[in-house]
């Protein structure tokens, strides 16, 4: 059966199904969703168990637009909604996706706007014939959300066109019925960095992650091992990222500069941090003159074919494998891929970066899969003596050192990830500060952590539970504290530095450059400072070489050599980390369900990924594999 007679076979069954009065004009394969447009949406849209029921029988994402003729003008829509919601909804913004035909509606009060039952967006699609996706106003402004919207408008044509090629790529028919299915480390296998993993069937080839080794300075170490013979980017269906670091998800334009048409899928506050932090990436790099991997225009690529999901929701995404994302607890929108090949025949998990406890910010990782055959999992903390402090001698530990730093006058350092780490840190030094622990005093956040910030705070559902009933229902919102104060120019660092005491945290968090750099610079020499690491230092990073005890620097600056002594205290907080400690990774192989027949380590050194595999065999009498990149591990 070709392509075609998929389409029209698809097509009869959703007339046939469907009420004769649905008025349809177009169906079509769009990404992985069948999309039925009709010219009377508002028949299908009130009996949602007519297309959950065709759904389940054509076992298809099914999704009801309407058809853009129907649809009421923009400016006459905007009229319609205040007119429908009033002032009580207080609407801050109302934006279109021309595309799916979506109008997306910001309200400080979003429960207005949906109503009792729904009863208000079903009477906005009626009087519209827009389907309106509702989101509560973003306490802070993101510049990325914005521009990813503007060209989501902008390229509506290019986003559909995109749309329809993963589609037929997505819908094919089988070809090869091969139950063989490998899988090839191209990066992040006993190591940390540049994480790439690429998924082979009879049918199809998918990668998950596409990561930079960040804290490498040779090209050989820096990017995934696309030289494999294994890897053709003529042949790669689908790209599946974790979430936005760097390490997992800093090489992804570089497949769309070398012809890469496929879909990139994830999480939605993964597409949008990923997006700033390779921004960020291009920025630095041309800062230190290094050849670019890629430019602007292959970014701009990658996030219109990037198609986001919600956790739990299953996708198809090729003919033979089916993805769904499970909270991995590591940053907000971190995912666990769970990979669902054939028709039973094979499942696979890639718990790349988990944090497997509960943190002040996010949920703990998922453990529970429908069919799990095998196991991918970190081992970061994977020696049996990476047992970390827990989250409450952390907060401790964290506070005396601030209270005894400003006893001294002194000034705190707290180099952070933007993304993750930061906004974890934040909260707690807020806690500190409202329970009366510490005193109310400046915390400035310098480089892109408000905008890590802005990006978290639009996206409240993928946050703890706790954390959103403070924000929601106790109307405390940590990251609006009156303390926090980001730094706008960097004249206003050489006013911080010579001021009064001050927490700042500043990227980089493992100090390859950036900010963090520029204020320990200028701090290093005073005894009466304190510099506080609070995640993972690469092997061979600045941080790293810090943390073991270095008590002099040189860097060259403007071709002279200069030489910073380091006077200033010097601490390591590991427990704030976002992956998890040997404790935590026993725990996650214990619990994990179902139990899987094969575990492989990966994401940490050598001795770690080999010592944890190790473990996991003599525990759990499972195959344990520990593979160098450049193998090809098969799996069935």
């Amino acid at each position: 059966m070709s392509y075609k007679e998929v389409l029209e076979k698809i097509s009869e069954d959703i007339h046939n199904e469907l009420p004769d009065n649905s008025a349809i004009t177009t169906i079509e394969f769009e990404g992985p969703e069948v999309a039925v447009y009709s010219k009377k949406p508002r028949v299908l849209v009130d009996d949602e168990t007519i297309v959950k029921e065709l759904a389940k029988k054509l076992r298809k994402r099914i999704v009801i637009r309407s058809d853009p003729s129907v649809r009421l003008p923009k400016d006459e829509t905007i009229f319609a909604i205040n007119e429908l919601v009033g002032k009580e909804g207080e609407i801050t913004n109302i934006d279109f996706d021309e595309l799916v035909g979506e109008v997306i509606i910001e309200a400080l009060k979003p429960g207005v706007i949906i109503g009792k039952s729904g009863e208000m967006l079903r009477n906005i699609i009626a009087k519209t014939l827009w389907r309106p996706r509702v989101m509560r106003t973003p306490p802070i402004e993101s510049r990325v959300i914005k521009t990813i919207r503007h060209l989501y408008q902008e390229h509506s044509k290019q986003r559909q066109e995109v749309l329809r090629i993963v589609g037929k790529r997505i819908h094919r028919p089988i070809i090869y019925r091969d139950d063989t299915i490998r899988v090839t480390a191209l990066g992040g296998y006993a190591e940390v960095g540049r994480s790439s993993s690429l998924v082979q069937t009879g049918e199809s080839r998918v990668l998950i992650d596409c990561g930079i080794n960040v804290g490498s300075n040779t090209p050989n170490n820096t990017f995934p091992r696309f030289d494999l013979p294994e890897f053709d980017i003529e042949q790669l269906d689908a790209v599946v990222i974790s979430h936005a670091h760097l390490d997992h998800s800093g090489f992804v334009p570089y497949l769309f500069k070398y012809g890469y048409k496929g879909a990139v899928y994830t999480t939605r506050p993964t597409r949008d941090l990923m997006t700033m932090l390779q921004i960020d990436y291009l920025d630095v790099a041309n800062k230190e003159g290094k050849t670019l991997p890629y430019e602007q225009r292959d970014i701009r690529n990658s996030v219109l074919h990037t198609i986001v999901l919600d956790y739990g929701e299953v996708t198809d995404i090729t003919p033979d494998i089916r993805l769904t994302f499970h909270n991995a607890g590591h940053i907000i929108g971190s995912a666990i891929p769970h990979l669902h090949i054939g028709e039973g025949v094979y499942n696979i998990a890639f718990a790349q970066d988990i944090k497997f406890a509960k943190s002040n910010l996010l949920d703990s990782a998922n453990a529970r899969f429908p069919r799990l055959e095998t196991l991918f999992i970190e081992s970061t903390y994977g020696k049996p003596q990476d047992i970390l402090p827990s989250r409450i001698e952390c907060e401790k530990m964290l506070r005396n050192i601030i209270h005894d730093t400003i006893q001294k006058g002194g000034k705190v350092l707290i180099p952070v990830l933007a993304v993750g780490r930061a906004q974890e840190i934040l909260v707690v030094l807020e806690g500190l500060m409202r329970s009366g622990e510490l005193p109310k005093i400046p915390i400035y956040t310098d480089g892109m952590i408000r905008e890590a910030s802005a990006i978290t705070t639009a996206h409240p559902e993928f946050l703890s539970k706790s954390l959103r009933d403070r924000i929601f229902h106790e109307g405390e919102n940590p990251f609006l504290a009156e303390q926090m104060k980001h730094v706008g120019a960097s004249e206003e660092r050489e006013l911080i530095i010579e001021g009064d005491p001050a927490i700042i945290l500043a990227t980089s968090g493992m100090m390859n450059g950036g900010p963090s750099v520029q204020y320990f610079k200028a701090l290093c020499s005073d005894p009466n400072n304190a510099l506080i690491f609070v995640s993972y230092q690469g092997k061979g990073t600045l941080g790293s070489k810090i943390k073991k005890g270095i008590t002099e620097l040189q860097m060259v600056e403007n071709r002279k050599t200069v030489i910073y002594h380091i006077e200033m205290a010097v601490h390591s907080i590991s427990g704030f980390t976002g992956h998890s400690d040997r404790r935590e990774l026993e725990n996650y192989i214990h619990k994990v369900t179902p139990k899987p027949e094969r575990v492989v380590v990966i994401h940490g050194e050598e001795s770690k990924v080999t010592k944890f595999a190790s473990w996991i065999y003599k525990t759990t009498k499972r195959e344990s594999l520990a593979p160098p990149n450049g193998t090809t591990i098969r799996l069935k």
